[in-house]
């Protein structure tokens, strides 16, 4: 079943993993009882990994997918990137992925690497990717694009870029999975404005876990500039590592309590945090498991997001 027709029927549950870099990594991921095998233990509907800056890692990517087709166990979704990638390139990479029985691609333009003004291949944007898979292909993909509640840093207006998820939809795209967003005001506000705009795709909500100070700033700035709410304001104050909590050696006694404190207040407030998504009627929650397996497990277990029995 596509993950489309899966959100046809009710609210869908996934995950997201990146490929990594070293061989311990792709172990502790894809070997024995490593974090892919745990994961499966949730009966995810999907199980998505990204794809490397400028296209890089993508072997490894295609590994895990490897992994995840052989195992049976979910549906593999992998990422796919306009960057540095010719038309020809992309045909051959996509027939690629459908030929190791991968057929659902979450379309994005990709963050540019470092000094580059462009994409350096021959599609400039989603829109574009989006549209060229579906001359390509037809329907043997399944197709998710990205969506920003905030707006995209780099696009001129929140109402652009809804225009541009319109657009998306119009040129194909079967689902969205929205990007960081702690701000649930404006959460639901771009929800009420791209239906009107006559966005119907089915929206998957990208949930980040809160577990570190230092992660959740970092994720804030170089993740579209989100805005934090007061209440998780709160929380990284009430928990401040002295002097900050990048220092990899801080002068504050009460630093290791503090992280601890924080990790469960943070994994908290991401709980609470999908019980208002919910709320809104969202599709899909879509958890970024960075690799790890406990923390996802938590939220999901307490959150309801999986049955226990």
């Amino acid at each position: 079943m596509s993950v489309k027709d899966i959100f046809s029927k009710r609210a869908a549950f996934s995950f997201e993993v990146f490929p990594p870099k070293t061989d311990v990594g792709m172990e502790k991921l894809c070997g024995e009882n490593g974090v892919l095998e745990k994961l499966y233990t949730m009966n995810p509907d999907y199980i998505s990994c990204t794809y490397g800056a400028g296209g890089s890692n993508v072997g490894k990517n295609l590994e895990v997918l490897d992994k995840i087709v052989a195992d049976g166990k979910t549906t593999p979704v992998t990422h796919f990137t306009c960057i540095g990638n010719t038309k020809d390139d992309i045909r051959q990479k996509l027939q690629t992925y459908l030929d190791h029985g991968i057929n659902h691609v979450l379309a994005l333009r990709g963050d540019l690497p470092f000094g580059w003004e462009g994409t350096n291949g021959d599609l400039h944007y989603a829109t574009e990717l989006v549209k060229f898979i579906r001359q390509e292909f037809g329907d043997k993909f399944t197709i998710a694009v990205a969506g920003s509640p905030e707006g995209h840093i780099q696009c001129r207006s929140l109402e652009a870029d809804i225009s541009f998820l319109k657009q998306k939809q119009d040129n194909g795209a079967d689902y969205v999975i929205s990007q960081l967003c702690w701000d649930m005001d404006q959460f639901r506000y771009w929800l009420d404005a791209i239906r009107a705009a006559g966005v119907t795709m089915p929206i998957d909500v990208g949930i980040m876990p809160i577990t570190t100070i230092s992660g959740t700033i970092t994720n804030a700035l170089s993740r579209n500039a989100c805005v934090m709410d007061r209440k998780l304001c709160e929380i990284i104050s009430k928990y401040w590592i002295f002097p900050n909590p990048y220092d990899p050696a801080p002068f504050d006694a009460d630093a290791e309590q503090k992280k601890a404190d924080f990790r469960k207040a943070g994994l908290d407030y991401t709980i609470e945090l999908i019980d208002q998504y919910r709320a809104c009627g969202v599709d899909g929650i879509h958890l970024y498991a960075l690799n790890k397996y406990d923390d996802v497990a938590y939220i999901a277990k307490n959150a309801g997001l999986i049955d226990l029995i």
